[in-house]
């Protein structure tokens, strides 16, 4: 027979589901010595649910349909390097964001850091990449430039290592690995998107189900605690030298 303390034990709370598709990384990926997730999403993840108090399981799932698969309760959250866009806020709700990724124009280490406003660039040609909120950042605000667009980063990159343009300006994720290769050593970074005209940089949070509004508010809080704390900036530098804040 059960004992009265037994029957007067609190119902253990259920595990929180968190989807994550491991084949970005460094953000999340399989370990191939020991087949476990790994990454910086894997980490904060942990984290978070430290600082939530509270049992996470991680769901692997592939990329594709993994909205599909929050909306059919197969999980209940997305931790997977997800874009806050306004088409998918229409489907799904948004944590805060819990990494950004900042831009910055790049360029010979022949030229020093310093402004990198459109009133210091007017006459210099910045490469980026074609079809993207770079390009449209530089159309709108560098009309004095003159903007080479590409397919590929890599092009931009090849470009500006041979001196046919300036300036590469794009996501300091992306730059910062050619500026860490043999090639990237003639280069370096100029500066930061300046403040003004500001640069709106991609935001990536945790999607949830809308009415799972408790849930949201749960791991805003531990996001907020873990950037307070320094838990997220210890983290982070395992697996970049730059701010994502």
């Amino acid at each position: 027979m059960a004992s009265s303390a037994e029957e007067a034990a609190p119902a253990r709370a259920p595990a929180i589901r968190i989807a994550i598709e491991g084949a970005y990384p460094p953000f999340n990926f399989i370990d191939p010595n020991s087949n476990e997730l790994q990454g910086f999403e894997v980490d904060l993840l942990k984290s978070l649910c430290e600082a939530m108090h509270a049992q996470c399981d991680i769901v692997q799932h592939e990329w594709d349909g993994i909205i599909k698969g929050l909306l059919n309760k197969e999980y209940d959250a997305i931790m997977s390097s997800m874009e806050i866009t306004d088409r998918r806020r229409k489907r799904i709700a948004f944590t805060d964001p819990y990494y950004r990724i900042p831009a910055v124009f790049i360029g010979s280490k022949e030229v020093a850091p310093g402004e990198v406003t459109p009133q210091a660039l007017a006459g210099k040609r910045i490469g980026t990449i074609e079809r993207s909120d770079h390009e449209v950042y530089l159309k709108t605000y560098y009309t004095k430039s003159e903007i080479v667009l590409y397919a590929k980063a890599e092009e931009a990159n090849l470009d500006l290592l041979v001196g046919r343009i300036d300036a590469v300006f794009a996501d300091e994720l992306l730059l910062s690995k050619f500026l860490q290769s043999r090639e990237g050593e003639c280069c370096h970074v100029l500066g930061d998107a300046p403040a003004d005209p500001t640069y709106h940089r991609e935001s990536y949070g945790i999607g949830l189900r809308k009415e799972d509004e408790d849930l949201r508010a749960r791991f805003n809080r531990a996001i907020a605690q873990v950037k307070a704390d320094g838990t997220y900036d210890l983290i982070r530098s395992r697996y970049f030298s730059f701010d994502i804040k």
